[in-house]
Parts: C-alpha cells; structure tokens; sequence
C-alpha cells in the first residue's frame, strides 16, 4: 500500500537536501549498460534478435517495500533467474523508512540498486533532478523488448501514470516513461453486509445518501447487536495519505479539481466555492458517522475498524479491506461486500488511484539486465501467476483481469470483480503533477482537520490556497 507509516517531513525533507546534491556520473559499458555521456539512451546500444538470455550471468540489484506483492515477485524469481541467467539480489525495507532509503541512494548517484519500487506521485519529486532512466526507448526497442511483453496489453491509464514531461501542472500520459505500473489500489468502498442487512440498508449511489447512510449506521447499529460500530471509516491523518485515497475520489468524481493550469502558472483550486462546499460536507460526514478519534486515522486503523466490525463502512483502497475480507482474516470476513461508492454530478466515478510501480536508476550501470527484470516483472506470466497464487489482486494489465483463474479466486470476494470492472476505466491520478504534492496534500490535510475542528471552511481553504500558491506557483 502507500507509505502509510512514513515520516512526511523526513522524506520532505530528504528529497529537498538530495535534490541540491551533485549527481555523480557512472561509467557505460557498451553493453546496453550505464549512462551515456551523449545524453542518448543506453537502449539504443542493444542490437539484434531479442534474447532472454543476452545478460547471462549478470546480477540485478532491486530495492523492495516489504509488501504482498513483494511476496510474490520474490516466490517466482527462480522462474526469472531460469530465463535469462540473471541473478537478482534484492534488500526489503519496511514502509516507514524504505522512501528514505531510496531518497539517499539515487540522490547519491551511487546506485546501490539498479531498480526499485515506488509510487507515481514520486516520479514528480525523483524525475526532475534526473535519477529515473526514461523506459521509453527500451520499450520501442525491439531488440531489447520481446513481443510477448505486449505494450498494448497494460490498462492505459495505468501506464500513463508514469508519463510525464517532468514540467509542473503538464498533464500526465505525456513525455518520458520513468515507471511501470505493477500493482495497483481502487478507492472504492467496502462494507459489512450484516449490518446492512439488519438495518434494512443499501450502498449509497450519491454523496448526499453517503453521507446520511453513514450518520444512520452510527445511531442504529448499536441497537442492531454491533455495540460502538460508526458509519464510514476515512483517513484522518495529518498526512498527504489522508486526502489520496476516499476524499480526492470523492473530490474527483464531483468534477473539482486540486489546482488549475493556466499558462506555466500552476494555482491552488481547493478554495473555490464548491471545493469549500464539499469539504465541509465530508468533514460533517465525519462528524456525524465517522470514528471518534478520526484525526489519527490512517489506513491501518480504517482496516483494522472495519475488520473488526467497528466501521460499517470503508471509503479507501480496495486492498485495504480485501485483507480483512479474505477467508479467516478478521471477525468481518465472509460478511464485507464492494461497491464502487458514490457517483457524482452525471453519473461520473472518477477514482483516484495508488500505483504500485518499477523504475530504473537513471545512474545504474546494469540497465540492460535491468530492463529484462522489469519486463519480466511487469509481463503477463509473472503477474497472472502472482495474482492466481498469491494476493496481486488489482492486475494492471487487461489480460489478467479477465483470465478465468483469477476470476474464480476473486468471485469468493462479494461484489470485487463487478466494482474493479465499474471504475476501472475512470480511475486514474487525480491529482495534478507538480514537485510539492507531499508537502500541499500534507497541509491540505492539516487543513482538513481544522474544519472538523470546527473553523470556518471558506476561511481555511482560503489561507491554504493562499500558502500554496507563493510555493507551487
């Protein structure tokens, strides 16, 4: 999932003091390998027939979140290692500091690893200073990249999400390709059909009946034999974390936006009269049906209630209640179903979305090896096994999504294939592309919380707008 324990301010504040240190150059080898001093692609030295086998006997060096998707990828490196003679080995961090150690490493130019995990949000902060190799030319290469790998196969807007032109506001699905989308998170809602069930209820269809449905939970359910059960369980953190997943879905889907692009000025938006509006619709939402301690509610927590059937209801990434949906999970499994939430004004399901993705050091002196790692992680054998086998449960690619296997393992989940299939074509980043995400989204959750505090909305989103617009504009 998405760096939920991390220290916002650390990584702030590494990726500012890496940003200013000098990028050290690291030497080609003429063998598809390193950095070119021509400012061409090291792809472009890769020549002939594609060959699994053209990097035997090199080593591949990978940095990995600990993660289920890790545990997957790290189940079936034998089968990589036997098709193409290429040793992996790899070092996993826990969450809370793993962005940190990335940070300090491509800042470097050391290139400890030739490949990593991380999120599309952090291409903003790691493309512009150059530490992520554009995966463009080795994609068009045919000599480096096999038919099977099957471009056309991904979900669109999944790839996109790692295109950018690395210019501020500029939309994404344009310019270099510095990630591979991998595994990915729906924001949807998920929730307990027993207590549905006995309140006579249904998923709610639009904002307005969310939010009543969600003040009706936390009245009625005590008196329905679930004892201290609230309504919808959201992020609450003073964290960029708590506005990404439910709240920017919502957001989105009512047609509103984070910033606005005008020229090469990139303005605040958050403060327009129906972002005020909104905002103080969903911090009364929360008021009146969400937890009582909402204000340090991160993604476990929202979880953990609605496994253990203190939250009737769940407005973040489908993973997150997919591990306490699965058989033997949590008190709740067997009894939580999914719903793609709320539509907004046209029946719109926009949906932000949380991508788990590979990239490439830009200053790696094994691309080549590299690159047959990523395509092999990133191709169809490897992701159908992981989804089938273990739990890669939101397939990037189109194939996988409709491969019987999966879906006979998935359909023991009430309503996941059905909501995937319904915001799959509408879920995309949200947000706009611009270096100071963590440290606007951070302050926009700060935000947030004063106005379930009890101050003024207009007034808050206004000094916020105001704030972010000497920083980002």
């Amino acid at each position: 999932m998405d760096m939920r324990g991390h220290d916002r301010r650390r990584f702030l504040a590494l990726t500012a003091a890496a940003s200013a240190a000098p990028l050290l150059t690291a030497c080609g080898s003429g063998f598809g390998d390193g950095a070119k001093e021509d400012g061409g692609s090291a792809a472009d030295d890769v020549t002939g027939s594609f060959d699994w086998k053209r990097a035997d006997g090199r080593t591949v060096k990978a940095l990995l979140n600990k993660h289920p998707y890790t545990d997957a990828l790290i189940a079936d490196l034998k089968s990589f290692t036997a098709k193409t003679g290429i040793k992996v080995e790899y070092d996993v961090f826990p969450e809370d500091n793993y962005f940190d150690k990335l940070t300090v490493d491509l800042s470097s130019g050391r290139a400890s690893y030739d490949v990593f995990m991380l999120g599309a949000y952090m291409v903003w902060q790691y493309g512009p200073p150059g530490w992520l190799e554009d995966l463009g030319p080795w994609m068009r290469n045919a000599a480096a990249t096999g038919a099977e790998w099957d471009q056309a196969d991904f979900f669109p807007n999944l790839l996109q999400a790692g295109q950018w032109s690395l210019k501020a506001g500029a939309p994404l699905g344009q310019g270099g390709q510095y990630a591979l989308p991998w595994g990915w998170e729906t924001n949807v809602v998920a929730y307990n059909t027993e207590v549905f069930g006995r309140l006579g209820l249904k998923p709610a269809e639009s904002f307005d009946e969310l939010r009543e449905l969600a003040g009706t939970i936390k009245r009625k359910a005590p008196g329905a034999g679930f004892d201290g059960m609230y309504g919808v369980a959201v992020r609450g953190s003073r964290s960029w974390a708590t506005i990404h997943p439910g709240f920017m879905t919502m957001y989105a889907r009512n047609g509103l936006k984070d910033f606005t692009v005008e020229g090469d000025t990139v303005k605040p938006a958050m403060n327009s009269p129906e972002a005020i509006a909104f905002t103080r619709d969903w911090a009364d939402m929360v008021k009146k049906g969400g937890p009582p301690s909402w204000t340090s509610y991160t993604w476990y927590q929202c979880s953990s209630d609605l496994g253990a059937k203190k939250a009737g209801m769940l407005f973040d990434a489908d993973t997150a209640a997919y591990f306490q949906a699965v058989e033997g999970a949590s008190p709740a499994s067997g009894k939580i179903a999914f719903h793609p939430g709320p539509k907004g004004p046209g029946g719109s399901l926009a949906t932000n979305m949380w991508i788990w993705s590979l990239g490439m050091n830009a200053k790696s002196k094994n691309k080549l090896p590299a690159w047959l790692f990523l395509q092999w992680a990133t191709g169809k054998e490897h992701l159908l096994r992981s989804a089938v086998r273990h739990h890669h449960i939101d397939p990037v690619r189109q194939s996988v999504s409709q491969d019987a296997a999966y879906k006979d393992k998935m359909k023991a989940i009430p309503g996941f294939i059905d909501t995937f299939e319904a915001v799959v074509g509408q879920t995309k980043i949200q947000f706009t592309p611009q270096e100071q995400f963590f440290d606007a989204t951070t302050s926009w959750a700060a935000a947030l919380q004063e106005i379930y505090g009890g101050k003024n909305a207009s007034s808050v989103l206004n000094g916020l707008a105001g704030d972010l617009a000497s920083k980002v504009g």
